[in-house]
């Protein structure tokens, strides 16, 4: 699995010579609601295993969650499940708000 940082993703999310990864926020939706990262798609690490085929096998996948432990065991899932283009986000939505977008609340 690769490890992303919340400034590296920022600089890949606004390079548009590269293809926007598809953004999966495995949290809670209640977490979800409170602080997210713009046009990621929510989908609990409980319902990963039973949704598969809303995560195309073909794109750049960062898993998220709110500081890199859960992602890390969705992305470690998604890998044996035979996706070769996973990252986790290290920290999370919490490094996102701290170091890229003060404008998502911590919590």
């Amino acid at each position: 699995m690769k490890q992303v940082t919340a400034p590296d993703l920022a600089a890949w999310l606004a390079d548009s010579g590269r293809e926007r990864p598809l953004l999966l926020d495995v949290r809670e939706p209640w977490e979800y609601e409170k602080a997210r990262i713009a046009g990621a798609q929510l989908v609990p690490m409980r319902d990963v295993p039973k949704r598969l085929n809303e995560i195309d096998q073909d794109k750049e996948v960062v898993a998220i969650c709110h500081h890199g432990g859960r992602s890390a065991q969705v992305a470690m899932f998604l890998e044996k499940a035979g996706y070769a283009k996973v990252h986790n986000l290290v920290g999370g939505v919490d490094a996102w708000s701290r170091t890229v977008d003060p404008t998502v609340p911590l919590y």
